[in-house]
């Protein structure tokens, strides 16, 4: 529906909250544009709830909370040019709006959907007051490429849990909706907000100050959509990569990303994956060949849409116990173990420089993901992925519910992912892209003067090599905390017997054999002897997921 279709009798009629969540922008805000098309007064609103967050365990680091900020800050300056405001509401949701409906008079509440089980729990509550307040309530899909629940519904009420049977869905579906309009100038002509509440110093900007926080951290990243747009343009500009992209081919030890960086933008709503959906769509079309699904850019935001769908639908999603999916698996625990792996204390340069990088800039690139969550889990600690998930969610810019919950299960080897022989080298996979150490220098400035032969496993350097560098290991730098060698042949033999014991589990995520995979098992049934380590290169690339643009 366009402006010029509105009944022009019909709007202004409403004086409306819209709600601002993960929809962090004017682009593709279908919530936004019904409360700009139909109200006289549009109150945007954003809750802050620590509380809430405490309650259901929801970790935000510095970084995060800088980019949240900043995102926060972007949008105030973007609807002030429109004479509205953001109003950043500190504390419960149910009270604010409890005594906001009466007190601004409010006919509607707009906002868009969410997937998540406590945003729902929420979200059903603040209705039931709405309703009760007489207050209309009006949401969209935004913050996904389909509708999460149809999918479900189509699918006979359950998510399809494989990436192939998730496609045969889709085909059915077609291409996502496309995006919204943008709302401009035009769309707030005719909106406001009574001046004192324009003037209500009570829910002013929240400061880095307030939360208690210190960041002082360079950033890679500036929060917002002005930036999120800026960074979608000048990717698109480039249009022989964009064809190209593959996934798996790019570099875990590039100092800058070498794919979009666009995922922070993407998780927070700064950018819309429909508009960059669509926006690839066009210039694939235009293209005589392009990558494909689901290495491609476009199988990306698809992998992003497959953990949405199953995390919607699978009870206890992010954690072991009560998860249906999920393989029970008797994880160690080692706190200690735990901690270096947290603070990059490994003694293995490798691992301990992407997770140098993770505390630095709050992103790092999805084959290091991979690497210090095999680590962590069946490659090496046998620490539980709920763990790693944790210290993600906390660190990542662009962790998400669902994504980083499928991704850690997919990484440690207990759902979705079936080749699980395949470990990674915390010396090899490094040194693949990386000889020199380049990556392992700029992040570990302990070890920038180890020359390149010993730069991967420093403890093995004469002690005439480590006094030159300055660096004597034990002392400076940490030994090895485990000799990867045996502790992932072990693992690798308990994996294989868990698997064995619990093979119906396996099989709810296990690709049909037809697709031509490579997986050692039959769903952890008939044991096939394959290298621990890969070692050839189509060995690595076809760990595809991880949906960190």
């Amino acid at each position: 529906m366009t402006d010029k279709e509105i009944n022009m009798d019909v709007q202004g009629q409403h004086n409306t909250i819209h709600w601002f969540r993960k929809g962090l922008r004017f682009h593709d805000n279908p919530s936004l544009l019904h409360a700009l098309r139909t109200s006289r007064h549009v109150y945007p609103v954003f809750v802050l709830d620590l509380d809430f967050m405490k309650d259901f365990k929801i970790h935000c680091g510095d970084n995060q909370w800088r980019f949240v900020v900043q995102c926060l800050r972007d949008l105030d300056h973007r609807l002030r040019m429109y004479g509205l405001r953001l109003f950043v509401v500190r504390g419960n949701a149910e009270v604010f709006f409890k005594e906001h409906f009466q007190k601004w008079n409010i006919t509607q509440l707009t906002h868009d959907i969410e997937t998540e089980h406590y945003h729902r729990f929420r979200d059903a509550a603040v209705r039931k007051i709405a309703e009760d307040a007489g207050v209309e309530v009006v949401n969209y899909v935004a913050h996904t490429l389909y509708n999460v629940d149809k999918i479900i519904e189509y699918n006979g009420g359950t998510a399809p849990l494989t990436y192939r049977k998730f496609q045969k869905v889709l085909r059915d579906f077609g291409k996502p909706p496309q995006a919204s309009e943008t709302a401009t100038e035009e769309h707030f002509a005719n909106c406001s907000i009574p001046p004192e509440a324009l003037r209500d110093e009570k829910y002013n900007m929240v400061t880095l100050e307030e939360l208690g926080i210190r960041c002082e951290n360079p950033t890679k990243f500036v929060g917002g959509e002005t930036e999120g747009l800026r960074r979608v343009e000048k990717h698109l500009q480039n249009q022989g990569w964009i064809t190209q992209f593959e996934k798996p081919k790019t570099e875990p030890t590039s100092l800058l990303p070498s794919t979009t960086g666009l995922s922070p933008y993407f998780s927070f709503g700064c950018l819309s994956v429909r508009h960059f959906y669509h926006r690839l769509d066009t210039i694939y079309a235009k293209a005589k060949d392009h990558s494909l699904p689901p290495v491609s850019l476009q199988g990306q935001l698809l992998w992003r849409e497959f953990f949405y769908v199953a995390a919607a639908q699978t009870p206890n999603f992010v954690v072991m116990a009560g998860n249906p999916i999920c393989l029970q698996i008797p994880w160690y625990e080692n706190r200690e173990h735990l901690r270096r792996w947290r603070k990059g204390e490994t003694g293995f340069p490798w691992i301990d420089a992407i997770m140098a990088q993770l505390h630095k800039e709050g992103w790092i690139h999805h084959l290091a993901r991979h690497a210090v969550a095999c680590f962590l889990t069946r490659g090496d600690l046998w620490i539980s992925w709920e763990e790693g998930q944790k210290v993600f969610e906390e660190l990542l810019l662009d962790a998400d519910y669902s994504v980083n919950a499928g991704n850690w299960m997919w990484l440690s080897g207990s759902a979705f992912y079936h080749q699980y022989t395949r470990i990674f080298c915390p010396v090899r996979f490094g040194k693949r892209t990386d000889p020199d150490g380049t990556f392992i220098r700029a992040y570990l400035p302990v070890l920038k003067d180890f020359p390149a032969q010993y730069i991967y496993e420093p403890w093995k350097a004469p002690l005439k090599v480590q006094e030159a560098a300055g660096c004597i290991v034990g002392r400076d730098y940490s030994f090895p905390m485990v000799d990867h060698e045996i502790v992932s042949q072990q693992n690798l033999e308990l994996m294989r017997e868990i698997r064995e014991q619990q093979r119906q589990i396996t099989l709810l995520t296990l690709e049909g054999r037809e697709d031509g995979s490579s997986t050692s098992t039959d769903g952890g049934g008939r044991k096939r002897k394959r290298p621990i380590h890969p070692e050839g290169e189509d060995e690595i690339v076809k760990v595809v997921v991880t949906t960190a643009l």
